[in-house]
């Protein structure tokens, strides 16, 4: 085991000499070094456990690099018996893995700040750790920004390594909360990135692009702490559109943002919801009410799907945990749920109605995060051809189909929420939505039965939409500025309509295919030459040594049995009258009987 950790130890030290930058190129007199400063991170990172934001597998990983850099540049710290510290200087920059060096010293102590970062949540004394270990990765960084002053280190890696000291230096004065500090760091960072971004190419460039993005979020977090006001608004912006913040920020910017809804949710005291007015006294259900609007906002806003499922998963998350405070609140006060509201029977309670209310935000929630990957995958069905390529499965109409039963699931809970029983706008609303699902469920369901040929049962389908869609019409007459967010049912029918056509062409070709697609000279069957001698054929197997002629072995064939006689002139014979011989015998007694039956009768 110990060689094979040595032997994967040099192939692994192999693939890093080889990597532009990386190390292993000498300098001659006059020439310069450069070193991917930020490239040579990303890809460390990336591979070595940061991917799944494992601190302390990347501080591995940076211990052994710099062990194995040490024995390559023959660069060591005393013996195992005493310790000698050495300390890079401009002289020996011969070769750019010395600066290679620096870089994975700053690395190391930033990720082992990291990771005490993780660990800080529950054992808060390891913070003190984390701020001594962000101030070595700033002692590092800026030796290595010194020993890159030097004419022999060109202009690309003297730009990458101030960029990368002052986000060193961003990072601890940010962690400090010394935000003027950390502000004019990160800014002095970001220039630069945005500098070397746009003197390279574009697919050069989108390293640089992206340090800056994620440098964005803290530079608008120091604004907000500094005083300006505007910038929280942008910093949920960011956090809706990119998935959260990462690194020191995370944290820091969910616990403003929490702040931020409270405060506002103290001055929140009610809502009003279909013509009634509710009063909300739960901290956490205001706070969700609260960002209710600017997520809705940010999911009208993103650009893919992927985002728009993690928002409306963050909405559904949260709207779970608001109706389970309501819950609570439900069983302590169970009387309130048939209680007499202002003196009126069949009113359900304040607190009942707030419950139906947060149901219904989280079913028609549901319901467009549905809608929304159901146009998703009809997107999918148009653009892209229906066979499969690249042994990849490709969108089928049985996709769409349970969503869409997914979707009148939830419309035929919505009229069961208590307090709107009564609701004939509401009611007469979720049968006009549950009959236009119910045109497109079966729209796709005939689609499905197109792919196997099943003609009859997809056009009668078809028909059971068009039926669906001329009721839609029917009912919402005027009405149809107030159901926007559904469907086209216009659109709808002009699609049936032409599928329609092009099922009873492709029913037609199907089946007079049937009958003429295979041509006489192209029959072929089993049957040997002798029993097709009248039909024509094409058949290469005749002029081979295993050619069938004739059947063999021959078939058996029935044949008659041999004639048996019977004589049926019997059945025709008249006998002669035994009674005189009756008589005799009734005459003879005993001895005539016996010797009758010996033969001695005359």
């Amino acid at each position: 085991m110990a060689a094979e950790r040595q032997s994967g130890a040099a192939m692994e030290e192999n693939k890093e000499n080889e990597r532009p930058g990386a190390g292993g190129k000498s300098a001659a007199l006059g020439d310069t070094l450069g070193l991917e400063i930020l490239q040579i991170i990303k890809e460390s990172q990336q591979q070595h456990g940061m991917r799944h934001g494992d601190f302390q597998r990347y501080r591995g990983y940076c211990s052994r690099r710099l062990r194995r850099l040490r024995k390559t540049l023959n660069f060591k710290m005393g013996n195992r018996h005493k310790f000698t510290g050495k300390k890079v200087a401009v002289d020996m920059l011969s070769d750019n893995r010395y600066l290679l060096l620096i870089l994975m010293d700053a690395e190391r102590a930033w990720s082992y700040a990291m990771q005490l970062k993780t660990e800080a949540n529950t054992e808060p004394r390891k913070r003190f750790h984390l701020v001594s270990r962000l101030r070595k990765a700033v002692k590092h960084g800026e030796a290595l920004e010194r020993l890159c002053e030097s004419d022999r280190i060109d202009a690309k890696t003297k730009l990458e390594a101030q960029a990368y000291s002052a986000y060193l230096n961003g990072m601890l004065q940010f962690e400090q909360q010394h935000w003027q500090e950390a502000m004019k760091a990160f800014n002095k960072c970001k220039t630069i990135y945005e500098k070397l971004a746009s003197a390279f190419t574009e697919e050069q460039a989108v390293l640089y692009n992206q340090r800056v993005d994620e440098i964005s979020p803290n530079i608008r977090y120091c604004a907000y702490n500094i005083g300006d006001k505007t910038a929280m608004n942008e910093l949920m912006q960011m956090r809706l559109r990119g998935g959260g913040a990462e690194g020191l920020l995370a944290e820091k910017l969910e616990t403003l943002i929490s702040q931020t809804r409270a405060k506002q949710a103290a001055t929140m005291s009610e809502v009003e919801w279909r013509g009634r007015t509710i009063p909300v006294k739960i901290d956490k259900v205001r706070i969700f009410l609260l960002g209710l609007s600017d997520t809705e906002a940010a999911i009208s806003q993103a650009e893919d799907e992927e985002a728009k499922e993690r928002l409306f998963e963050s909405v559904l998350s949260e709207c779970r945990d608001a109706i389970q405070s309501v819950r609570e609140e439900l069983k302590v006060e169970q009387r309130q749920r048939d209680a007499v509201v202002d003196g009126e029977m069949g009113k359900v309670s304040n607190l009942q109605y707030l419950h139906s209310y947060l149901s219904y935000i989280k079913l028609s929630t549901a319901i467009q995060r549905n809608e929304s990957m159901a146009r998703a995958l009809q997107k999918a069905l148009l653009c892209q051809p229906q066979a499969e390529e690249d042994g990849k499965r490709t969108a089928r109409p049985q996709d769409l189909i349970r969503l869409y039963d997914i979707i009148l699931q939830n419309l035929a809970e919505l009229p069961q929420l208590p307090g709107l029983e009564d609701d004939q706008s509401f009611q007469k609303e979720i049968v006009l939505k549950t009959l236009v699902y119910k045109a497109y469920r079966c729209f796709f369901i005939a689609q499905s039965y197109v792919l196997v040929k099943k003609w009859s049962e997809a056009l009668v389908l078809y028909d059971r939409v068009l039926k669906y869609a001329k009721e839609v019409q029917a009912q919402a007459g005027t009405k149809k500025s107030n159901f926007k967010e559904l469907p086209d049912v216009q659109e709808l029918i002009k699609q049936v309509n032409a599928e329609k056509y092009s099922l009873q062409a492709a029913a037609i070709l199907d089946s007079t295919d049937a009958t003429e697609d295979v041509s006489p000279s192209q029959i072929k069957d089993n049957k040997p030459l002798m029993e097709r001698l009248d039909n024509f054929c094409l058949d290469p197997s005749v002029v081979t040594k295993h050619a069938r002629l004739v059947p063999f072995p021959p078939d058996f064939h029935p044949l008659p049995c041999k004639p048996l006689f019977f004589d049926l002139a019997l059945n025709h014979v008249s006998l002669p009258s035994l009674e005189d011989k009756l008589e005799q015998k009734a005459k003879s007694g005993l001895t005539g009987y016996i010797k009758g039956i010996f033969g001695f009768r005359s």
